[in-house]
């Protein structure tokens, strides 16, 4: 009757890895650079979970551990995607990067999607989703066509507005692009981006959906479905396994995952709670806003005792994240960094583990604690930080 949580801070990396340089992304240090950027954080709750043995942050010290079990882990996937990291966490690596579009999608992909959803295609570049919408949308909703663009991440964004196209033909859209988008192109993620608005204000709606591809090999939710454990899912983790073995609860604000993972942990009886913790790389990493990271970093710090009050005995509960997005430099896309990993718990003994040489082994570590036949990769250090 264990229980397991992931929560996963989306885009809060803590420094650069081993090959940040590899992926243009040199200088990024996502909370590092933030910290720096404003004088120095005060995280009391996050300090006592020993945030600062992840990095040298302004502000965070270290003081020594009592609550928690701390450490770093390096990405050995390839790519900076929210797939990849998830997917990593889950014990699946891939050798290589999902191929991007720098100069859009090829006219014979784009005129088959055309061609199969009966409307038109305007942009097809790579940019922000914001400021397409400042140039295309008034044209969209003259025509109907479907605005579709790309980033610097492996994506085929399809943006409509909801009074001219219903959603669900958007989705029934993106699953046609889902079809398309396999090998030869193997684009990481088709991404549904309905918005609403008029006359230059336009806003994007709540109801975005992911379809993407399904991982290659087992994860650690499939060794949790073979074993018929259950898994609670809260925020985007269902679309980023593209629906296999979790299902789970959309958030688009960190304070509605919040609630939900505290709800989670008031009333499953056991398995895993994954969650993934939406706005540090949706809202304020890919805008640049580092005053809205800071928010979020003290929301997170606030809300933190709240949170974990329900943690049970037995509980295991890790604090990671999926890759960086530093809202300090010039790029507004994700950033190849490590990530930390603070695990909380009754039983958890308060201990430094080092750096990790994948996110696996976080995965790797709940596969042992839950009682599943191993992961393809990672190694486990539960037995460094669990009493008994």
């Amino acid at each position: 009757m264990r229980r397991a949580a992931i929560i996963v801070l989306d885009g809060m990396g803590v420094g650069p890895a081993h090959d940040t340089s590899a992926y243009g992304d040199a200088g990024s240090n996502s909370l590092g650079n933030v910290a720096r950027e404003v004088g120095g954080l005060t995280l009391p709750n996050l300090e006592a979970l020993g945030l600062g043995y992840c990095g040298d942050f302004v502000g965070i010290g270290r003081p020594p551990l009592r609550q928690a079990a701390t450490g770093r882990c390096q990405p050995a996937s390839a790519g900076k995607d929210s797939i990849a990291g998830h997917w990593e966490i889950c014990g699946v690596l891939l050798d290589r990067p999902f191929p991007t579009f720098p100069s859009g999608f090829p006219s014979a992909l784009l005129d088959e999607f055309s061609r199969r959803t009966g409307r038109g295609v305007l942009a097809n570049v790579a940019g922000s989703g914001t400021a397409l919408l400042d140039e295309f949308a008034a044209t969209h909703v003259a025509t109907g066509d479907w605005i579709v663009y790309t980033s610097a991440d492996s994506v085929f964004q399809v943006a409509a507005h909801e009074d001219i196209v219903p959603l669900e033909e958007l989705y029934r859209a993106c699953e046609i692009a889902r079809e398309l988008t396999v090998s030869p192109w193997d684009v990481a993620r088709v991404i549904a981006r309905p918005f609403h608005g008029s006359d230059g204000n336009w806003v994007r709606t709540s109801a975005r959906k992911d379809f993407s591809l399904a991982p290659p090999s087992a994860t650690l939710l499939d060794r949790l479905e073979e074993r018929g454990i259950p898994r609670v899912g809260v925020g985007k983790v269902d679309d980023l396994f593209a629906g296999r073995a979790i299902t789970s609860v959309h958030t688009p604000t960190n304070a509605e995952a919040y609630a939900l993972v505290r709800e989670g942990l008031q009333t499953m009886d056991e398995g895993l709670l994954f969650a993934n913790v939406i706005e540090f790389d949706q809202t304020w990493g890919h805008r640049n806003d580092v005053t809205g990271y800071v928010r979020g970093l003290e929301e997170l710090d606030r809300v933190l005792p709240d949170l974990l009050e329900p943690v049970r005995a037995d509980d295991l509960i890790m604090f990671t994240a999926d890759h960086g997005n530093d809202p300090t430099t010039p790029s507004t896309d994700h950033s190849r960094e490590v990530v930390p990993m603070l695990a909380y718990g009754p039983k958890v003994i308060p201990v430094d583990v080092g750096e990790r040489v994948t996110f696996a082994d976080m995965g790797q570590t709940v596969a042992e604690f839950l009682g599943v036949p191993p992961l393809e990769h990672g190694t486990s250090f539960l037995g460094e930080i669990w009493r008994g």
